[in-house]
């Protein structure tokens, strides 16, 4: 399963206003600087952040991006469904608004589709990853280098 770069470089954005949760609200220029990313990007990727309620914005000569809630309580399910909307791990695939999975497919025969079972597991363990890994473990685990090598030899 691929994610586009709004998935990369929107967490990417979360882990950097969350290094910083005590300096007040971080210009999107400076992100994009430290990142080395694009700033109208950033632009981009900020609003669907902050109408998911991810990100929280200050205007003024000190204005900025902050999160809006502690990075402990951020998971990485939120910011990526905010970004990318559902996850899907193929076209056919769809969850109707009651967790119902349905696959464009079965309306092909009048048997479930072959596939259905795999995919749902899939995105299943997708998630559960994301709902497992919360924007605090990617701050700590974003350390710096040595720490962070360190770190990768441990979590696999």
């Amino acid at each position: 399963m691929l994610f586009s770069t709004k998935a990369e470089y929107g967490v990417r954005l979360m882990v950097e206003l969350g290094r910083q949760p005590d300096s007040g609200p971080v210009s999107l220029s400076a992100v994009a600087e430290a990142e080395r990313l694009p700033l109208s990007y950033l632009e981009h990727l900020v609003a669907k952040l902050r109408r998911a309620d991810l990100v929280s914005s200050t205007r003024g000569a000190r204005g900025g991006y902050s999160l809006a809630r502690p990075a402990e309580k951020i998971t990485m399910l939120e910011v990526v469904e905010a970004l990318e909307g559902q996850i899907a791990p193929m076209e056919c695939f769809h969850e109707t608004p009651a967790g119902k999975v349905l696959c464009s497919h079965e309306a092909d025969s009048d048997r479930a589709c072959a596939t259905k079972l795999l995919w749902t597991r899939v995105q299943g363990g997708v998630n559960k990853a994301l709902a497992g890994t919360t924007l605090a473990e990617l701050v700590e685990f974003s350390g710096p280098i040595e720490e962070s090598r360190q770190a990768v030899g441990s979590a696999v």
